[in-house]
């Protein structure tokens, strides 16, 4: 930066102040003159040194009038440290080397220090590259229509500095000039007509030049006529001639801008399903006319034709517009590739017979095949064989005469029909072949090798179906290898990844058909598109039996090669088994009882495996076995109770263990004994089941053993009394004194008679040392009534006796008969109030 002078205006100083900047560049009223920057050179070569130095005039920098100034450097953003020293006249000086600048582009700030900040006083500029590269394979073309010479080039590499690229250009005695310069950063520019000298050499080349230096392509001496492009020529047409042969006759017209020159021509050809052309050479563009030969029959092909100079240097033309010709057909020739398979019907009187063939080739079917016929015999002059199948398939299904060893198939199209195939029906015999493998090659194709058998074969069928078929119908495809020694061959018509194919090699003898060999293989495999589902087939406390399905073939996307099983619990312990892919269930054993399992299963190929959705089932506390077992003991238990109380009941001991026989008084010797001074006496007889209380005419009471008191019921005895019967209540009776009940009697006749009795409360008791006293009341009735010490629900009350005239006997006696009898205390008997007399006992 130059000093500026004393006498410079004040406007001009003004102008020349710089304000602080946002980044701190500057401070606050420093001029230009504050600080110089200058360096050694501002473009380098990418990775050389560069050197730098700042003077800082401290005189010039307000605020740094007094003390020390220390300077330092930024190369963009990032501080470098140089060194520092007093320059002349009171300057600070600081140098900075930098030894290798690896930037393409990089500003180099000086720093100072001033109050506590880093301000930017001084900056330059520096780049770095690399010389221009050398421009290549330059070439060039001249326009007929306006004859600008375009040339076009190859940069190189990047120089990473600003360049300058020109085209030269020279005639034989002109001086060098700039013949034009690419715009946009494309390396192709046209020279004008002006500029250029037709049918004279010129020389061409490419200049590139930056501030490191200058580069030219290699130069490129030519006539400009001679790189001329030409317009192409246009076909007018295409003919067969002469008829039936394969050689075509083609027509063109040269464009009006090279009808002076001399041309030279070549003409492409190709079939419409052929990606390669034929090319035709030397072809005089002036005759207009040329024929050629090699053609197919019936076949449709793309014509196209270009033309250039006759000079060497000269370009071609562009293609012209392409044109379409079919040659006319021609009955088709050889002999087609047939395989077959035959088997007996209709009880062994016909033969049924597949027959395939495959389609002859282009160069054999000389044009398009109409159709294909199928006969028994072969084709005589004057006659023609009965056709056992017409179809336009290359598949025929036909029924032939047992016996039938050869069929002759042909082909015709519209030109003819082509000579008959025979197709010898040979038998199958003979050892199979070994060692058939197929592997992949390819998403479309199969490599297939087999060991070769001892005795070698003319031919090879080679024979591939698609698992499962399609729905329209098994597609079978095949293909013949005539090498008998061949063991490999590849397959690739029909075949798609992810799909599985039977594959069968037969061997074809002279006189047989060989045994086949048979594989299956895929193209290419992934993970299965779903998982088997799995089911519950049995589960126990620790065991649980699953079964799957296997998967259909479509869904397995190649070779099952195993089937995993997870199972996991509520605390997600995790267990796994592999199963073999030929099985369909598997046993999950020491499981825990009352425990809830997922479990889910993983179809795998080689290329990966697919999870089913998860099953959940939860295992018994007890097997089946178990339960079979508790539910067993117990009805056996109950089976064994209800025997014992059969038992119980039908053995008389231990049903007089627990139910006590107790005796029926009315049966008793003693019921039917009746004392001597009462057998005279006579009865009053009730009426036949009259209703009411029985008439008593005599109470008779039984001495029991003296000082014997009765005992309680239910202590000593341990047996209680009989359950009470029907009863007649008594009037003023209070409980425990006594009660009178009836039971019914089965006399001799089985009929019912009424038998009336009384018991007493508390006079008598069970127990074999005792006397059970009994009081018996006979009454009207032919059965005695029996009053016996056994309790009862509801006493009697005012029962009435009839007692004969003379009283009940001495004045002692109704003591002893109420302390025997209390029940008959305040019995009114005859209508009196006691019992005074009871000799008449």
């Amino acid at each position: 930066m130059a000093r500026r002078g004393a006498g410079t205006p004040l406007l001009l100083q003004l102008s020349l102040l710089l304000l602080l900047r946002p980044g701190g560049e500057w401070g606050p009223s420093w001029t230009l003159d504050c600080a110089l920057v200058s360096v050694g050179s501002p473009i380098v070569p990418l990775g050389s040194a560069v050197t730098a130095s700042c003077t800082i005039r401290s005189k010039l920098c307000r605020g740094l009038e007094q003390g020390k100034v220390w300077i330092s450097w930024m190369v963009d953003n990032e501080p470098m440290a140089g060194s520092q020293h007093r320059g002349l006249g009171g300057t600070e000086v600081s140098n900075l080397t930098l030894p290798q600048f690896n930037r393409t582009q990089a500003k180099l700030w000086c720093c100072v220090e001033w109050n506590g900040t880093k301000q930017r006083v001084g900056v330059a500029e520096i780049r770095a590259g690399y010389p221009p590269a050398k421009p290549f394979n330059l070439s060039c073309a001249l326009n007929l229509s306006d004859y600008g010479l375009t040339c076009q080039w190859e940069q190189g590499a990047n120089s990473h500095l600003p360049t300058t690229i020109a085209l030269k250009c020279a005639g034989s005695r002109a001086q060098v000039v700039t013949g034009c310069t690419p715009q946009g950063g494309h390396n192709r520019c046209t020279v004008p007509r002006r500029l250029l000298q037709l049918y004279r050499q010129m020389e061409f080349w490419v200049s590139a030049t930056n501030a490191l230096g200058t580069a030219e392509s290699e130069h490129l001496c030519i006539d400009p006529m001679d790189v001329a492009k030409l317009d192409p020529p246009a076909l007018r047409s295409i003919q067969s001639i002469p008829f039936q042969t394969d050689c075509v006759t083609l027509t063109w017209e040269v464009a009006r801008s090279t009808a002076h020159m001399e041309l030279l021509c070549e003409l492409r050809y190709r079939a419409l399903e052929d990606p390669t052309w034929a090319l035709v050479t030397g072809i005089i563009g002036q005759a207009g006319t040329t024929q050629h030969c090699g053609f197919l029959f019936g076949t449709q092909y793309h014509f196209q034709m270009r033309c250039r100079r006759s000079s060497a240097r000269s370009y071609w033309s562009e293609w012209s517009q392409a044109r379409n010709y079919t040659t006319h057909e021609k009955a088709p020739v050889g002999k087609l590739d047939v395989w077959w398979n035959t088997r007996l019907a209709e009880a062994g009187r016909w033969l049924e017979v597949q027959l395939h063939w495959k389609a002859p080739q282009q160069r054999k079917a000389n044009g398009r095949v109409l159709g294909y016929r199928v006969t028994l015999s072969p084709r005589r002059r004057g006659r023609d064989p009965p056709t056992v199948c017409n179809t336009t398939h290359t598949h025929c299904n036909f029924s032939a005469p047992v016996g039938t060893r050869r069929v002759y198939l042909s082909a015709y199209n519209a030109a003819g029909e082509s000579a008959a195939t025979e197709v010898v029906l040979l038998e199958r015999k003979g050892e199979s072949l070994a060692g058939l493998q197929a592997v992949s090659r390819g998403e479309r194709s199969l490599w297939v090798h087999w060991e070769a058998p001892p005795a070698l074969p003319d031919t090879y069928v080679l024979e591939w179906q698609r698992v499962p078929c399609e729905p329209s119908g098994c597609s079978t495809c095949w293909q013949m290898e005539r090498d008998g020694a061949a063991t490999t061959a590849l397959i690739h018509d029909g075949i798609e990844p992810f799909q599985r194919y039977n594959i069968s090699l037969y061997p074809l003898y002279k006189d047989a058909v060989g045994v086949p060999a048979h594989t299956a293989a895929y193209s290419k495999q992934k993970a299965p598109s779903h998982a088997p589902k799995l089911h519950l087939k049995s589960i126990s406390k620790s065991d649980a039996e699953l079964c799957w399905d296997p998967l259909p073939v479509e869904m397995q996307n190649g070779f099952i090669t195993s089937y995993t099983i997870f199972w996991a619990n509520s605390t997600a312990e995790v267990s796994s088994a592999t199963v073999d892919p030929s099985l369909s269930s598997f046993v999950i054993r020491e499981l825990k009882p009352s425990t809830l399992y997922k479990v889910h299963i993983m179809a795998s190929t080689a290329a990966g495996g697919t999870n089913s959705t998860s099953l959940t089932l939860v295992t018994p506390v007890l097997d089946d076995a178990e339960i079979h077992f508790l539910f067993l003991t117990l009805g056996l238990i109950f089976v064994l109770l209800i025997l014992l109380l059969i038992c119980i009941q039908k053995n008389g001991r231990m049903k007089q263990q627990f139910w006590p026989s107790v005796p029926d008084p009315a049966n008793s010797s003693l019921g039917k004994w009746v004392p001597a001074e009462l057998q005279q006496e006579p009865l009053q007889v009730p009426g036949v089941r009259e209703p009411g209380l029985a008439a008593i005419s005599t109470v008779t009471v039984l001495e029991r053993a003296a000082g014997k008191q009765p005992p309680a019921w239910g202590k000593e005895s341990g047996t209680e009394p009989a359950a009470a019967q029907p009863y007649v209540r008594q009037e003023g009776a209070t409980p425990g004194h006594g009660w009178a009940t009836a039971e019914p009697h089965l006399g001799p006749g089985g009929t019912g008679e009424t038998v009336q009795y009384a018991r007493v409360v508390g006079d008598g008791y069970k127990g074999q040392q005792h006397t059970r006293p009994r009081l018996y009341l006979r009454s009207t009735s032919t059965q005695p009534l029996l009053l016996e010490p056994s309790p009862s629900p509801k006493p009697y009350e005012n029962l009435w006796f009839h007692v004969p005239d003379g009283g009940l006997g001495d004045a002692g006696c109704p003591e002893d008969l109420a302390a025997t009898f209390p029940l008959l205390q305040g019995l009114r008997i005859n209508g009196a109030e006691e019992l005074h007399d009871c000799r008449a006992f």
